[in-house]
């Protein structure tokens, strides 16, 4: 699906402004710090903000052109919206509210709505049909008002940082539903959020946005590696994402082995066949650098790797090595270390090196696999 958008939305103190063509599969997110604009770009893109200039077009459906005088109302732009509070229907019941919105499904390019049944299924919300909305939990909530979302048979589903009001708990259980979304309901999903670890997990594709301005936008491995994901993650988040298969679980220990181009990487045991392919995010404070490997240490990620570049605070006590591992030319580590070890391991760009693993933060099936 094609997205192009081009508005200028003025208000006091702030301006949003972008032109940007994007190919919308899986899920896009949209990343910046508070203030940048993300919010506004989304109720821009819904018709709940209008823009002082904007043409807004999906495959080729004009929904906005200000020049022209075309201005599509919400409900005729086949745009669903999830906000950050969930805004379900307190007088209805969870099955009330989901009917609510079954009534009111449009076509969508001739798509059928998805079932009921369908939807109640993928959200596990058999158990929650009969309660009252303002008994449920956060998490609860926010499965219903997605739910409702797809019953109004969207093209493009919003999500308006839907995690942000739950614990860590809950983020985690809602997750893997938010994952599962574009294949079993062949439908893109635009994802805001300020939290970069949601956002690896979840992403195809990232644009950032900062002051009202797109500063880096493709491919998730590339742009949460970029000074602009840092800019809004911080030194002490940064990090890299490597891509891993599944190799073997040893259930003796709870632990699960990954492959990584012929290096060995065990974490805690996940529920995933043999042969699955994962993303793992490994922040940079969570690499140490080693001139060859520790055999007696409690570190058992070690890997292989080459030093690329060495970027030194010139006035604080840090540096950050950029390295290259044996046999994955395209998958990067980050390593956060002073400036002093630095000097005191004679590191230079070129030179082999063991990266040493102390944490990852996540695991996630990459999008389109089924097994396990």
């Amino acid at each position: 699906m094609r997205l192009e958008v081009a508005l200028a939305l003025r208000r006091t103190g702030f301006t949003l402004e972008l032109e940007e063509a994007l190919e919308l599969a899986g899920i896009t997110a949209v990343m910046g710090a508070s203030g940048s604009g993300k919010s506004t770009l989304l109720r821009a893109l819904a018709g709940l903000e209008t823009p002082d200039r904007a043409r807004i077009a999906l495959d080729g459906t004009v929904l906005a052109d200000s020049a022209a005088g075309v201005i599509l109302p919400p409900h005729r732009r086949g745009i669903g919206y999830v906000f950050q509070d969930a805004r379900l229907f307190t007088h209805r019941r969870v099955l009330g509210n989901l009917r609510f919105a079954q009534s009111r499904a449009r076509p969508a390019n001739g798509a059928p709505a998805p079932a009921l049944d369908e939807v109640i299924a993928a959200l596990d919300l058999a158990p929650l049909l009969d309660r009252h909305t303002d008994g449920l939990s956060g998490g609860e909530r926010q499965r219903v008002a997605i739910a409702r979302a797809l019953l109004a048979n969207p093209r493009l589903l919003l999500l308006d940082e839907p995690l942000s009001a739950l614990d860590l708990k809950r983020k985690a259980e809602l997750l893997p539903y938010i994952r599962a979304l574009p294949a079993r309901f062949r439908i893109p999903l635009i994802y805001v959020s300020h939290a970069v670890e949601e956002v690896a997990q979840l992403a195809d594709a990232v644009l950032i946005l900062a002051h009202g301005r797109v500063t880096a936008r493709g491919e998730v491995h590339a742009v949460l590696e970029s000074p602009a994901a840092e800019a809004v993650s911080g030194h002490f988040e940064a990090g890299a994402l490597l891509r891993v298969q599944v190799l073997r679980h040893i259930t003796d220990f709870a632990l699960t082995e990954f492959d990584l181009a012929g290096q060995r990487l065990t974490l805690p045991h996940i529920d995933a066949a043999a042969g699955t392919p994962v993303r793992l995010r490994v922040r940079a404070r969570d690499v140490a650098i080693a001139l060859h490997d520790v055999p007696d240490t409690s570190i058992r990620n070690q890997l292989e790797a080459r030093v690329l570049t060495i970027d030194a605070e010139p006035a604080g006590a840090y540096a950050e090595v950029l390295l290259e591992l044996a046999g994955a030319p395209t998958q990067r580590l980050r390593a956060r270390i002073t400036r002093e070890s630095v000097d005191r391991l004679h590191l230079q760009p070129g030179q082999p090196v063991c990266a040493l693993i102390k944490a990852v933060s996540f695991d996630r099936r990459e999008p389109g696999d089924e097994r396990g």
